[in-house]
């Protein structure tokens, strides 16, 4: 007999739900009507306790939460709201994500597809759930 989704055993699950939580809270801090500083302070709060979450459990991120966080400044990158994105093509083509608070630069290698781009760009636009 084949296992219902209701059976499944997943591994964290719990702590999955919890970091996908306060992944959306930070965003919705960014995106409510606040003033732009006290939005930022309560979206670093919620991205930094998201961070110790799985730091001590062990626990990896998935790579479209990673791309979305500032590594400097604990701040979640939204287009146009928290950073900038441009298109390199210097060496390669690549995406590069600049944060609008601290100057930290991210950049992402896209291959010959363009495809690569636009689904980089594409994960930062849309809210992730684990």
């Amino acid at each position: 007999m084949a296992q219902t989704s209701k059976q499944l055993n997943i591994p964290n699950k719990e702590i999955s739900h919890r970091i996908n939580f306060m992944y959306q809270a930070a965003h919705t801090a960014l995106t409510c009507g606040k003033s732009q500083a006290e939005a930022n302070q309560v979206c670093r709060m919620y991205v930094r306790s998201l961070r110790k979450i799985a730091k001590k459990l062990v626990l990896r991120l998935d790579p479209d939460i990673k791309r979305s966080l500032c590594k400097k400044c604990d701040l979640l990158l939204l287009p146009g709201l928290t950073s900038t994105i441009r298109l390199g093509s210097k060496r390669q083509k690549h995406v590069i994500i600049k944060c609008r608070d601290c100057g930290a630069v991210k950049r992402f290698l896209s291959r010959s597809d363009a495809l690569i781009e636009i689904q980089v760009v594409q994960s930062l636009l849309i809210v992730p759930k684990i």
